[in-house]
């Protein structure tokens, strides 16, 4: 039986994922969480054989619980969950440590094949991602300018171009103001763009916006 620890903030998400894997005979929901901190305090207990983890979280961003998981506890496996599609976060998921990456708009008989592969010891890749890989072996891994970002970095990138302002930017990821800023000018940097402006028209010409 693979015991199961569901890290979600929404409730009727967290019981739509426990239903479907509770119906399964090899795996059963034993523990819920609703946040990054509640989590990484539950992940320590070893009473969970993988972990499905949500990406957008309230309190710490998916990727840095990820992290920490990972640092406390590297035997265990963690499925990544996310609205995102995978061209997004599923590479830097994968580097931080993941055993694999779910959109959840997946139908599921793909998140029980997912769990229980996680759960073998294996490594989930869907077709999706699969073919995304391909594409850049085949360009030969030209690294994208976004791909050199830290992870909140990247997080600051993405809500910029979504219209969110610095206030918002800052209550979203718990930092101050000052600090989103000083991410903010350092991916402009990074990626050699000059205007806020440039940022968002990139991260609109990559896909990188819901």
């Amino acid at each position: 039986m693979i015991r199961v620890l569901v890290v979600d903030d929404h409730a009727i998400i967290r019981k739509g994922l426990k239903q479907i894997l509770d119906d399964t005979d090899d795996m059963s929901v034993t523990g819920e969480a609703e946040s990054g901190m509640e989590a990484i305090k539950m992940a320590d207990s070893g009473e969970y054989d993988l972990i499905l983890l949500d990406i957008s979280l309230p309190d710490k961003h998916g990727v840095e619980v990820l992290k920490q998981i990972k640092t406390n506890q590297p035997q265990l496996p963690v499925l990544m969950l996310s609205m995102h599609a995978e061209d997004q976060y599923a590479v830097r998921s994968m580097k931080a440590g993941a055993s694999g990456y779910l959109n959840k708009q997946s139908v599921p008989s793909q998140l029980v094949e997912a769990v229980r592969q996680v759960g073998q010891g294996k490594k989930y890749i869907s077709n999706e991602l699969a073919q995304q890989l391909a594409a850049g072996l085949s360009e030969g891994f030209n690294e994208l300018l976004h791909q050199t970002l830290s992870d909140r970095e990247y997080q600051t990138l993405c809500l910029l171009a979504s219209g969110k302002k610095l206030s918002e930017m800052a209550e979203i990821m718990s930092l101050s103001t000052k600090t989103v800023s000083v991410y903010r000018a350092r991916l402009l940097d990074k990626m050699k763009l000059k205007t806020n402006a440039e940022a968002i028209q990139y991260a609109i010409n990559n896909h990188l916006l819901d």
